[in-house]
């Protein structure tokens, strides 16, 4: 019977490790995405996904277990050690945009199955975590308008653009 479950797990290990490889190197994949979590200060990011899977050829650095790539961060093992793919793997289906409003509280609470994910990061400390981090190891751009180009919102927050404060030594 023990012979017989592994075979099984080895089967459906395989079928999934397949369908990932399609999904991820097959035409199931969007070749651009718009990253506009931020669209109030900073206009969206043109993010080539074609790009970075065929410079990568893994899609597990970026989407963590969701497409079913071993997870090896031994905090996440002690539940997601056999998790297979997720239906949801883009960045925001786990990482809210604010996570710490009462709203993205509740919602990790009241999940079924209940995520224990408290400590997770927010949506903008994931992709800086993963982009920034790759981006230093492959040399790519790392600068903040690098990737994200400000707006008049942005400028006008950050006193920048149109919105620098005028010194006395300057007009």
């Amino acid at each position: 019977m023990r012979v017989v479950k592994q075979k099984l797990i080895m089967m459906l290990t395989g079928a999934v490790m397949l369908l990932v490889s399609n999904v991820c190197f097959g035409t199931g994949i969007p070749d651009r995405i718009t990253i506009n979590s931020i669209q109030k200060y900073y206009d969206g990011v043109n993010f080539n996904h074609a790009a970075h899977i065929n410079n990568l050829k893994d899609c597990g650095l970026c989407h963590h277990h969701t497409t079913g790539a071993q997870v090896s961060d031994p905090n996440c093992v002690r539940c997601h050690k056999n998790s297979g793919a997720q239906a949801v793997v883009s960045c925001k289906g786990c990482h809210a945009a604010e996570p710490f409003t009462p709203e993205a509280l509740k919602r990790q609470r009241d999940q079924h199955p209940p995520i224990f994910h408290m400590d997770k990061v927010g949506l903008k400390g994931a992709y800086h975590l993963s982009c920034v981090g790759c981006h230093k190891k492959m040399d790519g751009p790392t600068g903040c308008q690098d990737c994200h180009k400000r707006n008049d919102s942005g400028d006008r927050i950050f006193h920048s653009g149109a919105y620098t404060p005028k010194t006395a030594d300057k007009p």
